[in-house]
């Protein structure tokens, strides 16, 4: 594919990492609850080979998922790796048990977690690293408190040259403020989609700034109504309704940055075709309508 179909092209700000918009989210490659090995290990490996072979340049990944299997998955398919792609894993979690997400997040944790994605993934340095924090929020969302410790941290293994870029995920703008007068911030990474969003004004301050906003969960918390609006959508542009959804991600904001997951060669070429797929000013309207659903049903 063209960078054009992939949604063009973003440059990390203060860096030389320039991506294509539409990247590769590898927590799906890991078993079932993301965790243990895939069913088919051999089909993990060749979804890794086409996103990289159809122009995809920006993989985000954790050593907790698994724990200790996508990143295997990664090295496996791509090492060594093209000298053009960028990885992104995240730290601040452990996976002591199938059914556990659990906070690590001391310095002592993001330190160890730093040595083990560089085993796992067979680096000397890692170019992105999230600090993941736990929240504590609705749905283990972003809540309030200070992150300054772990951003230190992360600072100072960038001054190592452990690190080469630091971003977060799952903050708030008060905690994005707090880490931007600590160190340089690349990327933000948190849940927003069509139905879910709480982040327009953080993500339009970021746009300002030339700071990368990653969205996961870009079909997650839909309610029965908002779902059926996306499909009316996508059967009128014949397309499935995730590559609306993707779409209108990439027509929100220049600064937005897609890691659409799946372990299905299948699924990964249709998530890819979504930077094919054009939204009229009509459309869009129409789509920002369903958040306005939203917030009529929650008020």
């Amino acid at each position: 594919m063209s960078e054009a179909t992939l949604g063009g092209r973003f440059t990390f700000p203060g860096t030389s990492l320039t991506v294509q918009r539409i990247g590769y989210g590898a927590m799906q490659l890991a078993g079932p609850g993301v965790w243990g090995p895939p069913k088919d290990p051999d089909g993990a490996v060749a979804v890794l080979r086409e996103a990289v072979a159809a122009g995809v340049n920006h993989i985000d990944t954790a050593d907790f998922y698994g724990p200790h299997v996508t990143n295997g998955i990664i090295k496996e398919a791509l090492h060594p790796y093209p000298t053009e792609l960028v990885i992104v894993t995240k730290l601040g979690a452990r996976r002591p048990t199938a059914e556990s997400w659990q906070p690590a997040n001391s310095p002592q944790d993001l330190i160890a977690g730093v040595h083990d994605n560089l085993r796992t993934l067979g680096l000397d340095a890692l170019d992105i690293v999230n600090y993941r924090a736990m929240g504590g929020g609705a749905g283990h969302g972003p809540a309030e408190g200070s992150i300054a410790e772990q951003v230190t941290a992360l600072a100072d293994l960038r001054r190592q040259g452990l690190i080469r870029h630091i971003g977060l995920s799952n903050v708030t703008a008060a905690q994005v403020a707090e880490a931007r007068a600590i160190t340089d911030i690349v990327c933000v990474q948190n849940q927003y989609n069509l139905a879910q969003r709480h982040d327009d004004a953080l993500i339009d301050d970021l746009a300002r700034q030339g700071i990368a906003y990653v969205p996961f969960f870009p079909l997650g918390g839909f309610s029965p109504l908002q779902s059926s609006t996306l499909s009316d959508v996508a059967g009128r542009l014949e397309a499935t309704p995730m590559q609306v959804a993707l779409a209108w991600l990439l027509h929100r904001s220049p600064n937005i940055l897609l890691i659409p997951g799946t372990s299905s060669v299948a699924h990964l070429r249709e998530n890819l075709a979504a930077g094919q797929v054009t939204l009229s000013p009509q459309t869009m309207a129409e789509l920002d309508g369903i958040a306005a659903a939203a917030v009529a049903v929650t008020h």
